[in-house]
């Protein structure tokens, strides 16, 4: 009886450790500049220069669907390794990104090595490092200082859209408290392709407040659906990037 009293209340405190790390949200209330909601989203802190993320992703794309652990490693600015095991042992797939490059390979014997147009043809837009990255971190993926934007309140969220009234429409949309990201959407009608990303919540941590978790809808002739959800994450420990594509293995080719 001493014993299940003890782990009940550890498994109370450490229950309240996390929520007290909830950051806690607000609604929007009252129109602000544009100004001011870039500067807040840009004021939450990303202070690390490496981080271990061990996540559970869930792959929907309408004929294959699995959910798996996946090992994220970044080191920033610089390199993005993935590594997604099954039984939390064997490599099953694994994935190498960097500004110049990005390559992968998967236990069905393929792989490809080159630039960006295969991960921005799955996910719906143009992709580049910096935008991989701040997916993952919970950032818009654009530079908001280089664009103008509409804003409005919607849902309860500051909502940026582009001004251009170009083939391509970004929206990006806020809490009111920290302007942490909730929804960025990039739309294009010709062809017809989207990006949808949305940030149900976010933990304070020293080095950084990052993403409990991310789905992502996208759709290019095909709807792929992704949840990640972040179970633990672990800031500035010397990180290994290991890669070597297996021997024999068949090249995926983009026409």
């Amino acid at each position: 009886m001493k014993r299940i009293s003890i782990v009940l209340t550890l498994i109370v405190l450490v229950s309240c450790k996390s929520k007290q790390n909830i950051v806690t949200e607000q609604g929007a209330s009252e129109k602000v500049e544009v100004s001011k909601i870039i500067q807040g989203h840009y004021a939450n802190k990303l202070d690390f220069q490496t981080a271990s993320i061990r996540s559970t992703v869930s792959y929907d794309d309408g004929k294959t669907a699995l959910s798996i652990n996946c090992d994220i490693r970044i080191k920033k600015d610089e390199t993005i390794m993935v590594t997604a095991r099954a039984l939390g042992l064997i490599t099953v797939a694994k994935a190498l990104i960097t500004p110049e490059r990005v390559s992968f390979y998967s236990k069905d014997g393929k792989y490809f090595d080159g630039d960006y147009r295969l991960l921005s043809k799955w996910l719906g837009t143009d992709l580049d490092f910096n935008k991989v990255q701040n997916l993952l971190l919970g950032r818009a993926i654009d530079d908001l200082t280089k664009a103008k934007y509409n804003v409005s309140i919607e849902g309860e969220k500051y909502k940026l859209k582009t001004k251009e009234g170009n083939n391509i429409i970004k929206e990006f949309l806020f809490e009111g408290a920290n302007f942490l990201l909730k929804d960025q959407i990039v739309s294009q009608q010709n062809p017809l392709r989207s990006l949808e990303v949305n940030y149900p919540a976010y933990k304070s941590y020293d080095k950084a407040t990052l993403p409990l978790s991310m789905n992502i809808d996208a759709y290019e002739k095909t709807k792929v659906k992704i949840e990640v959800n972040y179970n633990s994450i672990s800031f500035d420990e010397k990180l290994n990037f290991p890669y070597t594509i297996p021997e024999g293995y068949e090249e995926i080719i983009i026409d």
